[in-house]
């Protein structure tokens, strides 16, 4: 008997969605930051075995959407709602308030299995899990509850089994050595995001879209030039820095972590220039992979 199915991670943002995927896929796919609306896309990561295959659909955390930009993000947690076999609905032990009511009530009568992952559970106490345990219980009745810490990768394994016993039969998707559906392009794009939100502060990450202009494979080195786009012409000075230093920064530590995950060398050039405004626009926002209608 093989399993096999689509197992949509969803939640609010900074709850760990991104660690979680990660931890359950074994390869750094998503990036992670401290700040939120780190994930922009669904990125798929793939985990086979003799007798199942797992995709996992790591989307972007729920929020109001204030541009267009973020209206194509929350396209991603709606379709995610719909073409899954298990959800995996994530929260923590700190979050506060609940943004995200309706799309529980979603949850609710969607008649999709679902998990409620309680993550960082390493910040709280028994009498407080016990509390937020009975709350999801309420919430969503047909729903397995799960705690887990992903940063520490506790119970990472007793959730794994409890996806794959919800898994339904059927044939592999993929074949069994790919590990996700994004291209090489795809992830040198995304680590160079991490580095400017990690080197950034206040909006400036929100306003850069990368985009790989050449990406060229050779035997021992990959040669990759790419354009961070910004919004406004006063943040393309901010990227660069003095005498382009902080470019600099983020170009090298781009091209180290591009090397680790490659396992080769990389030569990398980055350039910065202005899309007026991209995140409101639709034709830019097509361009940079977000479907608009």
């Amino acid at each position: 008997m093989h399993k096999s199915g689509f197992v949509n991670i969803i939640g609010n943002p900074n709850v760990g969605k991104s660690t979680l995927m990660n931890a359950l896929v074994g390869e750094k796919l998503s990036i992670i930051t401290s700040k939120a609306q780190t994930t922009r896309h669904r990125i798929m990561g793939i985990v086979s075995g003799e007798e199942f295959q797992i995709v996992y659909s790591d989307t972007p955390g729920i929020l109001k959407p204030a541009y267009k930009l973020q209206e194509s993000m929350m396209k991603f947690v709606t379709g995610a709602l719909t073409d899954a076999d298990v959800l995996l609905y994530v929260t923590d032990t700190v979050e506060q308030g609940d943004r995200s009511a309706e799309v529980v009530e979603r949850i609710a009568h969607s008649g999709i299995p679902t998990i409620v992952v309680i993550n960082k559970i390493d910040l709280s106490t028994p009498a407080a899990l016990d509390a937020l345990v009975e709350k999801w219980h309420a919430a969503l009745p047909e729903a397995r509850i799960i705690p887990t810490s992903a940063r520490e990768r506790f119970n990472v394994e007793g959730l794994f089994e409890t996806i794959l016993e919800l898994l339904p039969e059927g044939p592999a998707f993929y074949p069994k050595d790919t590990l996700t559906d994004k291209t090489l392009r795809f992830f040198a794009s995304e680590i160079i995001r991490e580095k400017i939100l990690r080197n950034y502060d206040k909006e400036i990450p929100y306003c850069c879209e990368i985009e790989i202009d050449t990406y060229k494979e050779e035997p021992t080195i990959d040669r990759i030039a790419a354009t961070i786009y910004v919004s406004r012409d006063s943040q393309k000075g901010i990227i660069i820095g003095h005498k382009g230093e902080k470019l600099k920064r983020v170009g090298r530590a781009a091209r180290e972590e591009m090397e680790q995950f490659l396992g080769k060398k990389v030569f990398l050039e980055l350039f910065v220039k202005v899309a007026d405004d991209w995140r409101n626009n639709p034709r830019q926002l097509r361009r940079f992979g977000y479907e608009q209608e």
